[in-house]
């Protein structure tokens, strides 16, 4: 019999491909959305139909997260797509709380319609997990995306009632004051009262919430010092932004403006990624390099078709969990990191390591060397979903090894905390199918092609006995094409304002993985609350506070507050053991700084 030794060839690449993407706790990568509008807030087209496009273009699962504030329509019934615009009044339902013209507060279209319509839609798509949010008018900033999963899967209580109220409380359109289900207002305002959001969700939804500022640059609301207040007001629920925008159909690519943080007057979006992101050694590398769990994601932000793409049509956020059916995997896999984002289906699988450590993960090594292990597929058939370029099946050209030495948080007082750049953070490796010297010098290293769309990539890097974190970007962009949307140092254009199509996006396409973090174990330092040098207990706690040093200390134990002052201040002298009364400080996060180390601590 004649061996087909084409076909045993392709099967056993296949097979290790499969060994590849086969992560070893059990899960998959799943596709998600978690930022689109309907006619509940000021999208345009009715409930139904946004979560039928979810489906279409391929989504595991979803969230319909759309403003906070007063809106005048009915989801259900109003939408483009059926040719109607229903209001509350129209359809003789009544709206409660502080009179609001035809409008109906958000709080209670969560609570009493938009969910009844996202479980509607559970039985109508079982096989995918539909999730209630919604984007928050955040005080002092501008948009933020926010969900709370409580109550929302529970059989015997199913509602929406932890977001509603949260909304509530703290959107800043909000200005109901009826108390309804004896909720009260947060007492504060602009930016004290988005970290007292934030603070309630790490209070009372750590595990079940998140906080995530979506199209950030857009309008210069955000700075690196309110990333790095969130993050330590919340350091469980806030773990990233959506630094690659929706709104990519939009001429301004992003929907951002002339005056978006860093534009210059040029754009904001650096091939279609913000500019927070997209910038070698910008705002992301800054929070990286702090060693802080910062997360990149990406999402449609879809109104309309006119000027926006469709969930999962163009952009994909790519996110590992254990169980896709189970809710609490699908927060645990978002806040884990172990994600990346892809415009175009560019990619549809990627596997990277740095030593064990997937994304999101620290390798602890005594060694100076690391080992980065990639394997990446890019599809060879037709994108079905691009029906504006002639570009519908591009090829990956190039993936870069992004590499930042890692230092330690830095002090709230310090000048640096409003420092949004760092000069550690630099491409280190190049790796791809031709060779390339780019005009820094890195020459691109051949990949090994496994066949059938799957490259493969080996490469060791010396620590020079530092802690690292390690980052990748892609795009089928090669060097010397004159149609390339690069520079000579492979860096995305600008995207000029005024000139971006739904093709010239297509034209444009990236991915990047989020980052894997390498710990040095002659590096550790006492203010990792992993390691066993320093314990610090009970955390959160309502009064007394336990230190412990494995060897005596001796210096002084500073409790700063979120302005960056002083509250509280006790001396070590040659001590392994500290016990301190907290009683007389209010509720919320402080860091606690023991010489020059710091962690944080709660106080409920």
């Amino acid at each position: 019999m004649k061996t087909n030794w084409h076909h045993l060839i392709f099967v056993a690449l296949l097979c290790i491909a499969a060994s590849v993407f086969s992560v070893k706790a059990q899960g998959k990568y799943t596709a998600t959305d978690f930022h689109q509008h309907t006619t509940y807030s000021d999208g345009s087209y009715t409930f139904g139909y946004m979560m039928e496009k979810n489906n279409h273009f391929g989504l595991d699962w979803w969230v319909n997260s759309e403003h906070g504030g007063g809106f005048d329509r009915w989801g259900f019934a109003s939408g483009a797509d059926l040719g109607t615009e229903v209001s509350w009044s129209e359809a003789g339902i009544e709206k409660l709380g502080k009179a609001n013209g035809e409008k109906m507060w958000r709080w209670q279209s969560l609570r009493d319609w938009s969910f009844r319509d996202v479980m509607l839609y559970r039985k109508v798509y079982p096989n995918k997990t539909i999730i209630q949010g919604f984007e928050w008018n955040a005080p002092g900033h501008e948009h933020v995306d926010v969900c709370i999963i409580n109550n929302q899967f529970d059989e015997n209580l199913e509602n929406c009632l932890p977001i509603a109220e949260f909304e509530y409380k703290f959107d800043n359109n909000d200005s109901d004051n009826s108390n309804p289900n004896g909720w009260t207002k947060g007492t504060n305002t602009g930016k004290a009262k988005t970290l007292e959001a934030i603070q309630w969700l790490q209070t009372n939804y750590p595990n079940t919430s998140w906080v995530i500022p979506t199209h950030p640059e857009r309008a210069n609301a955000f700075k690196i010092e309110d990333f790095r207040n969130m993050n330590n007001a919340g350091p469980s629920v806030c773990f990233g932004f959506d630094s690659q925008p929706g709104h990519q159909k939009e001429p301004n690519r992003g929907g951002y403006r002339t005056t978006s943080y860093g534009a210059n007057g040029v754009g904001a979006t650096w091939g279609g990624t913000g500019y927070f992101a997209a910038k070698v050694g910008g705002v992301w590398d800054a929070l990286l390099s702090e060693g802080r769990k910062w997360w990149l994601f990406a999402n449609s932000d879809c109104h309309f078709n006119d000027n926006d793409f469709f969930p999962g049509e163009y952009q994909k956020t790519k996110v590992f969990v254990s169980n896709p059916k189970n809710p609490q995997s699908l927060v645990d896999g978002l806040r884990s990191g172990n994600s990346y984002v892809v415009m175009g289906d560019l990619i549809d699988s990627l596997s990277f390591t740095v030593g064990s450590a997937k994304m999101g993960e620290t390798f602890v090594t005594a060694d100076n060397n690391v080992v980065v292990n990639i394997i990446v597929h890019d599809p060879q058939v037709n994108n079905i979903h691009n029906t504006y370029s002639a570009l519908k099946n591009p090829e990956l050209d190039h993936i870069d090894l992004i590499a930042g030495k890692v230092t330690s948080l830095i002090d709230p007082q310090s000048p640096d905390y409003k420092v949004d750049s760092v000069t550690t953070t630099t491409v280190i490796a190049r790796f791809g199918k031709s060779v390339h010297t780019d005009a820094n010098g890195i020459t691109t290293i051949p990949w090994e092609d496994l066949g059938n769309g799957y490259f493969k990539i080996t490469y060791t890097v010396n620590l020079n006995n530092q802690n690292m974190y390690f980052r990748l970007r892609g795009t089928h962009h090669a060097f010397g094409d004159p149609n390339a949307e690069i520079d000579d140092k492979g860096n995305p254009l600008v995207d000029p304002f005024g000139q971006n199509t739904a093709e010239e996006a297509f034209n444009d396409l990236w991915f990047y993985s989020n980052p894997i973090f390498v710990t040095k174990s002659n590096q550790a330092r006492i203010s990792s609350p992993k390691l066993e040098n320093i314990h610090i207990y009970p955390n959160p706690t309502k009064d007394m506070l336990l230190i412990q040093f494995t060897e005596p200390q001796t210096g002084l134990i500073k409790f700063v507050d979120m302005s960056g002052k002083c509250v509280l201040q006790s001396e070590i002298k040659n001590s392994v053991q500290e016990q301190i009364s907290c009683s007389s400080l209010p509720k919320g996060l402080y860091f606690v700084k023991i010489n020059n180390l710091i962690q944080k601590v709660i106080l409920e």
